[in-house]
């Protein structure tokens, strides 16, 4: 797919993913390990989170893993030309199951590089509940069809 094929309002899905309680702790022991994901017992104590929750980044790597499945078919993949809005409305608990909604906002012919354009998407993950858990606006950079190319 190239940037002549989108247009705003086009809407790409993916998922569905169950989060499961070792991915959340294997993770969050990596990148992020703070009680309330590494150890479900101290989490259950938090007086915010009450309960064991995934880290705002393992949302986001999962939230990735889904567009580039659902969008991943872009020339290029999913190249990121810089971004705006990332904010994550409520936890991610293991069981929890997530899926993607990717609108596109906006198509812009690039005026530097003709050989490209920019996309700025709104990706928007969702719980089993339709809870929104995260929401991420991003511009991606998009190939355009060779001059001549159908």
């Amino acid at each position: 797919m190239m940037l002549e094929d989108l247009s705003p309002g086009m809407v790409f899905h993916g998922g569905p993913i169950t989060v499961l309680e070792e991915e959340i702790i294997a993770f969050a022991l990596l990148y992020d390990p703070q009680p309330v994901h590494t150890d479900p017992v101290a989490a259950a104590a938090h007086p915010l989170f009450q309960g064991h929750c995934a880290s705002d980044w393992h949302t986001a790597a999962l939230s990735m893993r889904m567009m580039v499945a659902a969008a991943g078919h872009l020339g290029w993949g999913v190249v990121g030309g810089g971004g705006g809005e990332l904010s994550w409305a409520r936890p991610v608990r293991p069981g929890d199951t997530l899926r993607l909604e990717a609108e596109v906002q906006e198509v812009t012919l690039s005026r530097s590089r003709p050989d490209r354009g920019t996309v700025v998407m709104r990706n928007r993950t969702f719980n089993q509940r339709d809870e929104e858990v995260q929401v991420l606006g991003v511009r991606l950079v998009v190939p355009r069809r060779p001059h001549g190319a159908g």
